[in-house]
Order: C-alpha cells, then structure tokens, then sequence
C-alpha cells in the first residue's frame, strides 16, 4: 500500500518484542484507556483462539461459531448461514432510529505462518495474515461497548460476518443469495475497517477529492494444455510447463501495452500449477492472476489483453486445444461516501486527535466491500494502523520493511491496534444513529 504517513507509533510495545502473549495495556493512551478492562481482556482472548484457528474461505464454521456467541452474548438476535455458507447476521436492536451496518470477514490465507508468536496459527499452511481475526475481534468489542451504552443512541446495529472475502465471492453472496438487504432492512450506512502495515494506534481515510482508496479487480484462472509423456521424449510431447513460462513472461508485459502510467494498474501471476515429478511432462499448466485498476475500463482493457495473449501463446505453441481463461470474481473500485467518510473522519479525529487520523493514497489492494454499497447505500471504510514502534522505526531508518498483509511475518500490534479498532468503529456507529436520551451525536466512547 501507498500512504502519506506523517507521524510514528509513538513508544507503543509491539506484540512480539518480548515474545510473549499481549495484554491489555495498562496506562496507555487515550484511545485505549477508556475501554474497561474486562471488556478488552475478552476481545484479546478473541482475537488469540483466532489467530491460533485460522479457517480458510468457504470453511468458516469455528470462526462463524465465535462470533455468533460473542454477538447473542451483547444481546444481538443472530442468523446463521446467511447466503448459503457460514455468513452471519446480529441484529442490535434499541428502537427506532437509524440502522448501521457493522462488516467483518471470517476467512484466512494459504500461507505458512512464521512470526514465531506463542499464539501462532496451529493450522498447517493457514494464517490470519490479513488482519480478519483483528477486525473480528474489534467489532466483537465494539458491539459489547454499544450494548453497554444503549441510553446514548437509538436505531439498530447489524454485524455482518462475512465468510469468503479473500475469495472476494463473499459478499455478493450474502447479498444475492442470501437477499441481506430483503430480510434485514437497507441501512443507512455501511461501515469497515481494514489492518494495514501503519503505525500501531493510527487510523486513515482516502483524502476528500483524492483517488480511490482500493483498486477494482479481476480474479482469473487460467488453463494451458499440453500433451503428457515421459520427460525423457521430449520431442513426443507438447509441454504446458515451457507453455506456461512462456505466457506468464508475456503477461507481464500486458500492464505497459494496455494502460497509460496514470492508470497504475497491476496485473500478477501468483499461483503456477503443473505436474507431480520431475521425470513427467504434465498434459496441462494452470496459472491464477490477479488484474488490479482504478477504473472500470482499465479493468476491462487489461481483461481483454490478458485473454488474448494466454490465446496467441497456446497457438504459438501448437496446443492441442483451446486454452481455458476464466473470471472466477470481479471487485468494483472501493471509493468511500465522501460525505459520510467526512462524518466518520471528524468522530474519529475527536477520538485519536488529528495527528493520529492520516490521508491515505490509492492502493492496488482489492476487497469485495463496494458490493454492499450498491443501489447508492452510503459506505465509510478506512484503514487500522498495526505495525508496532519496533518494526515501524526500523522501517523508517532504512531497515526490513514491515511485513505487510498476506506476508508470512504479518504480527499486528494487537495492544495497541486493538483498542483503536473498537473505539473507532464504536465512534462511526455513533455517527450514524439517533442520539439517546443520555448521549449526542459526537460521543466517542
């Protein structure tokens, strides 16, 4: 990600820097201090069972079980299975008023994590390194915090758990199959937040009139066929492997032929798939690519590029038959309500104080969150900062980056992001809904 970060984590301790399990922070900072103890002790258990159970897209069941507890614990009615697979929806109920919709994702990578952390995953080959267990662990809290304060607001709060997002399928699903907005009301706002690789106990929002805040994208899976044999007769086959290399090299190219430099556009292969031994030419190659852009027809130019040039290398190659080149998801470009993001902005610079809430750029990062704006609903969506002190300050005299999203050393600062996570989303929640007898539209806590 791209960001204009204008301030550092402070002297916050990261989660890791004494290898130990995090507690809730004693004596920190204002947007932590105010939270009661038992209140944030939960959500850190939450968020440590997470990450040590990690749960790939479409098998979310544990995770979804978490979370419906911790929600019909806050007095939230839950509905399970929404949309087919283990979405989940809690209703917050506290009379009439407007109605905020609260998302989170359940799901977790393929990547083998290697952070070290004594609550790392115990699930081979499955991480949370993307920051879902954080995000669920905050909304968890931030449910329980506006439970606690039903005399301040009115309206209603949804949570939406929503499985498959790394899939980027889960939210079309939960609005289509699972008819969300039919069965439980067109909110008024939508709202999320997302872990990124900034300063710990930080928040940003895509700056007013700047570019989007994530790209659109275009998920792809490809399939190159060959002809099979014993790789010691190699001029009796047609190998995928070479066919293969061969498209991924072109592919690259497609970005520089297709786009102007201002498109920033991305297109990546990241997953080549063919044979089982060194001692067999495989009868086919599979390629998975990722098509990021910050306009709809960008995307659509780099689709169509990217299909030609899979098609003319098979062909140059003599394959047997046709290439297979299919779109598996497509995101839209996540712009935030600019207006509502105003409104959110100024709850959380009230929150952190404005040397904490930064201006983010446009990022080729992707998510299936825009889909719950269709039909014009207003969405807020901003970024959590979890890099620690350590590893942040390293980063800025030059030294290892901090390991960013989908990494393999991806450790949020959970004492310090934590707490933020759950005021901040608390803090917009309060933004949307009607005043309560005993509160205003500016509380923050």
């Amino acid at each position: 990600m791209r960001c204009a970060v204008v301030t550092a984590a402070g002297t916050t301790k990261n989660a890791d820097d004494d290898n130990g399990t995090p507690e809730p922070r004693r004596g920190g900072t204002a947007a932590d201090a105010p939270l009661p103890r038992p209140l944030l002790r939960s959500a850190v258990e939450l968020y440590l069972d997470l990450h040590a159970h990690p749960e790939l897209s479409g098998h979310e069941h544990r995770t979804a079980d978490r979370l419906a507890a911790r929600l019909a614990g806050h007095g939230c009615a839950v509905t399970r299975s929404v949309g087919g697979g283990h979405g989940l929806v809690g209703v917050l109920d506290n009379g009439p008023g407007p109605t905020v919709l609260l998302r989170t994702e359940l799901d977790a990578l393929p990547v083998t994590e290697a952070t070290g952390l004594p609550y790392a995953s115990t699930v081979p080959g499955v991480m949370h390194a993307c920051g879902h267990d954080l995000h669920i662990a905050a909304v968890a809290g931030a449910v329980e915090l506006l439970a606690a304060s039903r005399t301040t607001w009115r309206g209603t709060v949804l949570v939406v758990g929503q499985p498959e997002e790394e899939t980027l399928s889960g939210a079309r699903s939960l609005l289509e199959d699972g008819r969300l907005y039919e069965r439980f009301g067109v909110p008024d706002a939508v709202l999320a937040q997302h872990a990124a690789p900034l300063p710990a106990g930080t928040l940003a929002h895509a700056p007013a009139g700047g570019p989007p805040l994530m790209a659109g994208s275009v998920a792809v899976e490809a399939v190159l066929h060959g002809r099979g044999g014993h790789a010691a007769t190699p001029h009796l086959n047609l190998d995928p492997v070479l066919m293969a290399a061969a498209t991924v090299l072109r592919l690259r190219t497609v970005v520089a032929e297709a786009t102007a430099p201002a498109e920033q556009a991305v297109l990546t292969v990241g997953s080549v798939r063919a044979g089982e031994r060194g001692n067999i030419t495989p009868d086919h190659a599979e390629l998975s690519l990722t098509i990021r852009a910050f306009t709809e027809p960008a995307l659509d130019r780099l689709a169509a590029a990217a299909e030609r040039v899979v098609r003319a290398e098979a062909a140059a190659s003599g394959a047997p038959r046709a290439p297979g080149f299919t779109v598996t998801a497509r995101s839209p470009v996540l712009r935030p309500d600019p207006a509502l993001t105003a409104r959110v902005r100024r709850a959380h610079e009230a929150l952190l104080g404005p040397g904490r809430v930064l201006d983010l750029g446009g990022s080729a990062a992707t998510e299936d969150f825009p889909h719950y704006a269709s039909g014009g609903v207003p969405a807020a969506y901003w970024m959590l900062g979890t890099a620690g002190a350590g590893p942040w300050r390293t980063a800025r005299a030059g030294g290892a980056p901090v390991p960013p999203n989908h990494a393999p050393g991806f450790a949020p600062d959970v004492r310090a992001a934590l707490p933020v996570g759950i005021r901040a989303l608390a803090a917009a929640a309060r933004r949307v809904l009607d005043p309560g007898p005993a509160g205003d539209r500016e509380a923050t806590s």
